[in-house]
């Protein structure tokens, strides 16, 4: 009686759960693929990541007077960001890799004097910031290795060269778990 009732259980787990995974949401595994963000769109998001980090911090009267700059140098980092994808979008492609390898030094050089503003404008906060407030910005600001682009891949942890098969060792210590 038990291996019946377990047999039929187990069936219909196994049924159930392949029409779920088999349905599709709205729009298709396709719906995203059309959408591409707009300059004011990269400009909410990067508000929303600076209201965070400083909503994060807990910061104190004394460490607020250092937030000023580092939120400038954070909003001209994103107003760069979201002019260099305006500028992307309506430009015309590189015609060969040469030009497409200069247009990339130059976007480098000009993120990294934007980087370099930034991590002037943070020093000075974050020598004031305890323990637990020092973890805090480097998860919110994600400025943890990694969380950067060189081991995320472009397309994120999971497609499009991502790291998606490498564990916390690197690939020959398997799947990370999510």
């Amino acid at each position: 009686m038990w291996k019946t009732v377990l047999a039929g259980t187990a069936a219909l787990a196994i049924a159930g759960s392949s029409l779920v995974y088999a349905q599709q949401g709205p729009g298709g595994p396709d719906r995203m693929r059309g959408w591409h963000p707009s300059a004011e769109d990269i400009s909410a998001f990067g508000d929303a990541r600076i209201a965070a980090l400083h909503a994060g911090l807990k910061l104190t009267a004394e460490q607020e007077k250092n937030w000023p700059a580092v939120e400038s140098a954070l909003r001209d980092l994103a107003k760069q960001r979201s002019e260099r994808f305006a500028a992307r979008a309506s430009a015309d492609q590189p015609k060969d890799a040469v030009e497409r390898l200069t247009l990339r030094a130059d976007a480098m050089t000009q993120r990294g004097a934007a980087l370099k503003k930034l991590a002037e404008a943070a020093g000075p906060l974050y020598k004031s910031l305890d323990e637990g407030q020092k973890h805090r910005f480097v998860m919110l600001a994600r400025l943890n290795d990694r969380q950067s682009m060189n081991e995320r891949g472009r397309h994120g942890h999971r497609g499009m060269g991502g790291w998606m098969h490498r564990g916390p060792g690197g690939p020959e210590r398997g799947p990370q778990p999510q």
